[in-house]
């Protein structure tokens, strides 16, 4: 069977500056790749990947405006 999303991503609002944690919950383990446009996003000081069993999370720090 596919992977699909049991719990999608839902809109969150921030302050410039500040941090947002976005998740999203699978039907099965499956590798993730978050992605701003076409940009696969790799782990750094902005962004911090994370995952446990079916649910996925992506952590933004020092938001900025292109990061909507």
């Amino acid at each position: 069977l596919p992977v699909l999303f049991k719990e999608e991503l839902k809109s969150e609002e921030a302050q410039e500056g500040a941090s947002v944690t976005l998740s999203c919950e699978l039907t099965k383990e499956a590798p993730v790749k978050w992605k701003i446009g076409p940009k696969v996003l790799k782990a750094s000081d902005k962004y911090q990947m994370r995952q446990s069993g079916t649910t996925a999370e992506l952590v933004i720090h020092d938001l900025e405006v292109k990061d909507a």
